[in-house]
């Protein structure tokens, strides 16, 4: 019974993040709405602040979801360097179908900037690992001898994750004439070509 109870809860939360990352992903961190959140998981706003004490906990509640999610597309840690990069091809096609998660990923990113923004931190945090899981796996790779011994590994993670970034934003702003996709997966044949010693 305890364990019923137990899914139940799990269940209602990952509802409660779901509906709230869509919340966010609309509006924005100002702009979100608990009530609204509340409403449409068929809670009162009492009850959504049982399982969140505050609009900023679920905030990073739901951006560690996002993480989450990534998390179980992609994992760099036993990839090579030509293995990363299609991994990270897979991740940009996968946006390209989920637009919410995008804009929600833009939208909070945006507003982090801002001193005091409650995912100030998370995207700082969120940076900081992605730049040090890439260049790890480049540096790796170039010991191997798969890539150019004088790349500039940090220099390569910061420019990837600029044009997953920057394409991300193009897209969302002109869908019709942006193929992210495309283009993301251009620039990674490119890359590949340019630092592969093979």
């Amino acid at each position: 019974m305890k364990r019923r109870g137990y899914a139940t809860g799990e269940a209602r939360r990952e509802r409660i993040l779901a509906t709230a990352l869509l919340e966010f992903a609309e509006n924005g961190y100002r702009g979100a709405s608990l009530a609204r959140i509340a409403e449409r998981v068929e809670l009162t706003q009492a009850g959504l602040l049982h399982h969140f004490t505050s609009k900023e906990r679920l905030l990073l509640a739901v951006l560690d979801y996002r993480d989450e999610i990534d998390m179980r597309r992609y994992n760099f840690e036993e990839c090579d360097g030509p293995q990363m990069f299609r991994v990270m091809v897979d991740v940009v096609e996968y946006n390209s179908r989920v637009p919410g998660l995008v804009q929600l990923f833009s939208v909070i990113n945006g507003e982090a900037v801002t001193a005091g923004h409650p995912g100030n931190e998370w995207a700082k945090d969120r940076y900081r690992r992605l730049r040090t899981d890439i260049s790890t796996v480049l540096r790796r790779s170039a010991e191997t001898g798969q890539f150019r011994p004088d790349l500039d590994a940090e220099a390569h993670a910061d420019r990837l994750i600029a044009m997953m970034d920057g394409l991300q934003t193009q897209w969302l702003l002109d869908p019709e004439n942006v193929n992210m996709s495309a283009v993301f997966r251009g620039y990674v044949d490119d890359l590949l070509s340019s630092i592969s010693c093979t």
